[in-house]
């Protein structure tokens, strides 16, 4: 039900925001009328197909309930632009009250176009007369339903806890539904995931949908074949459950298609459900020529396929419509993208059309060979910190941005200095700062162990969520793509790799216990329990101890009030220059879209050295700017970081002090703390 609650949302959410017409009314009327229906067609008919007691069930829910209510409490108030979640929130704050991107740089309230103007600042581009969020509309159309209740860091831990409801859900028809409760609580617990649902991440909710296809998916096929029984699955009881199969794949592949329209990256992500697909629908007309249903998964590939259509088509449009900027400074990494989707689709199409006249004969050794890449590929990302040295010499201003800051989280930590240097090598030690040893070997055993069984001809049932969480583990593994410091560059861990190490390492522990009791050493039930608690432990623990350290500690609070104090510091119809770097790229789309008034910055001297607080611009322009307000009509209001900033053009007032704690930026351990976050904003009116 989350999945297809936030599915059903973001279908209406888009179009609104598409037509300018997102707000209140319409989404309290179309959005929760389409986010109901699309619950009901997914559950109508659907049989039982997890066998869970009471207790199980209750546990998974008191987790997820206890997630929500924890991150609540300690949730985040990241609205000064410095970094992603505070992009999120603005751009959620901005369509809640607008109900329309791109946002108008309204250059008349400065009297016309000037060369010194600026309307782009930090997550937001400025084109062709309009300021273009950086992201992805999904997350905001799904955030601004806490701006509108009052509270927008309180959607972050709902999502959260609809992320618990889900991933246990997998873990339940995949592992066992006594097995759920112990995934659920070392999912909620983990660090990254504690920090992704306290504050306005793309993450948790790409992960509901990734996770969440999968779920609909398994369901699927539970329904298409209504004889099947296994772990967890009881018998379908219902005739049309071959129909409602069909709905199921649907509704996964449109989940899936949707996780882009939340995260571009979504778009790797999915990659495996292409091919997948395409298998299945190889797999049904090798069925159909041999006259035998042997495979009836096969009818699912269709359906799985229009729905990822459908929702990879959403988040396209999206995309080049809302977001073409932010498209256009990905295309270094977008483009082989999708270069490699189109031969993914050319490969699924001929691989379909041939599929029956192949004749496919097993070769030995293969799953022996298979198995032992699983390891060797773990291995290889384990040594990886001793053979390679990842780096990357700046040739972008953007680049050039990360080198500054890689430099001075360097100094901060008191690490060598080496601008260039981009800690990639060290991913698989992030995942095990979070999750332990334990889960990392576990869930390599079980990786290998299922990828030994489909090469055998048998597990297809794992396939699909094998072939997600390999393919996203070892691309994202191999190359982040995010800054280094942490917990920050732990959000690239937290919709597939983490959720998909920890469903199965909790499947490796079953497996050992199952091995043990064939093997003769579970005849003692007391030496079992004690063996499975202890497997238990050494799963929960790690991610328990390491979020320990910032579990408590909420970041960045203070921000709402002391953004409303800034907004009512500024006088009723005003236009406002921001003369000076660092309070243009972290205030500008604050004020324009929480404070009401147009804002722009002024474009600041070139080829001299930045003061400690950050570039200003040439006196001449500000006067100028000044002079050109003032035909309108509107009051200039001047803003900057310094009062000495400020004294040029007016007496300097303090509208903002800012004393509060923000993210640790470790590179090379844990993070086990916060910092100390100071923010000052000075106010001049022009006389």
């Amino acid at each position: 039900m989350p999945v297809l609650g936030v599915a059903g949302w973001l279908l209406a959410g888009l179009p609104l925001v598409l037509a300018g017409w997102f707000s209140p009314g319409a989404m309290a009327v179309g959005g929760v009328a389409l986010a109901a229906l699309v619950v009901w067609y997914g559950v109508r008919g659907l049989p039982e197909t997890v066998a869970a007691t009471g207790a199980q069930v209750g546990a998974v829910f008191a987790v997820a309930v206890g997630s929500g209510v924890f991150n609540a409490v300690f949730h985040s108030e990241q609205l000064i632009v410095r970094r992603d979640p505070a992009s999120y929130a603005q751009y959620a704050i901005w369509l809640a009250g607008h109900g329309r991107v791109p946002i108008p740089e309204d250059v008349a309230a400065f009297g016309g176009p000037d060369p010194a103007l600026r309307f782009d600042s930090m997550g937001f581009f400025a084109q062709d007369g309009v300021v273009v969020p950086q992201f992805m509309p999904g997350a905001p159309i799904l955030h601004a339903v806490g701006e509108w209740l009052g509270g927008l860091f309180l959607a972050p831990p709902v999502l959260g806890a609809f992320a618990v409801l889900v991933f246990a859900g997998v873990v339940a028809r995949l592992v066992g539904a006594r097995w759920a409760p112990l995934a659920a609580l070392t999912f909620a617990v983990c660090l990254p995931i504690l920090y992704t649902s306290r504050t306005t991440f793309s993450e948790i909710p790409s992960l509901i949908l990734l996770f969440g296809g999968i779920a609909l998916m398994l369901d699927a096929r539970f329904r298409v074949r209504s004889g099947l029984t296994g772990v967890g699955y009881l018998p379908a009881s219902r005739a049309d459950q071959p129909v409602g199969a069909m709905r199921s794949a649907l509704l996964a592949g449109l989940a899936f298609g949707l996780a882009l329209l939340v995260r571009i990256d979504g778009l790797r992500d999915v990659l495996p459900v292409l091919g997948y697909g395409g298998l299945l629908i190889a797999l049904d007309r090798v069925s159909r020529a041999s006259d035998k249903r042997i495979f009836p998964d096969g009818r699912l590939g269709v359906p799985l396929l229009v729905g990822l259509g459908i929702g990879s088509g959403c988040g396209f449009v999206a995309g080049y419509v809302l977001a073409r900027p932010y498209l256009e400074y990905l295309s270094d990494s977008l483009v082989p993208l999708l270069a490699i989707c189109a031969v993914v689709v050319v490969l699924t199409v001929a691989g379909a059309a041939v599929a029956p006249r192949i004749r496919w004969r097993p070769i030995k050794r293969v799953p022996e060979i298979a198995a032992a890449l699983v390891g060797l590929v773990v291995f290889a990302l384990a040594i990886r910190p001793w053979v390679q040295t990842v780096r990357r010499d700046p040739t972008t201003p953007e680049d050039e941005l990360t080198a500054r800051f890689i430099e001075a989280t360097q100094a901060a930590n008191g690490l060598p200095i080496d601008r260039t240097r981009l800690y990639y090598e060290e991913s698989l030690y992030w995942v095990i700062w979070y999750v332990g040893v334990p889960v990392v070997v576990l869930a390599t055993l079980a990786f290998a162990v299922h990828v030994r069984r489909l090469a055998r001809g048998g597990g297809f049932v794992w396939l699909l969520p094998l072939a997600i969480i390999g393919w996203t583990a070892v691309t994202t593994l191999f190359r982040p793509g995010i800054t280094p410091d942490h917990p920050f560059a732990s959000r690239r861990l937290v919709p597939i790799v983490l959720p998909g190490l920890i469903l199965l390492a909790v499947w490796g522990l079953r497996w050992l216990r199952d091995r043990a009791r064939r093997s003769g050493y579970g005849h003692d039930s007391r030496f079992s329990r004690l063996l499975l608690a202890a497997g238990m432990t050494l799963i929960l623990a790690p991610a328990a101890i390491t979020s320990f350290g910032t579990a408590f500690t909420p970041i960045e609070r203070g921000e709402s009030t002391a953004v409303a104090g800034l907004c009512q510091a500024i006088p009723a119809n005003s236009a406002v220059l921001i003369v000076e770097r660092v309070t243009g790229d972290r205030f500008t789309q604050v004020i324009r879209g929480q404070c009401g008034h147009p804002t722009a910055r002024v474009k600041t001297l070139t080829g001299i050295p930045a003061e400690i607080f950050g570039d200003i611009p040439d006196e001449t322009d500000v006067h100028r700017l000044i002079a050109a307000i003032r035909t309108t009509g509107r009051t200039p209001v001047l803003l900057a970081a310094e009062p000495s900033q400020l004294t040029p053009y007016g007496p300097p007032a303090h509208v903002l002090t800012l004393r509060t704690r923000q993210d640790e930026r470790s590179l090379t351990s844990p993070p086990n703390g916060t910092w100390t976050l100071n923010a000052n904003v000075w106010m001049s009116i022009p006389v």
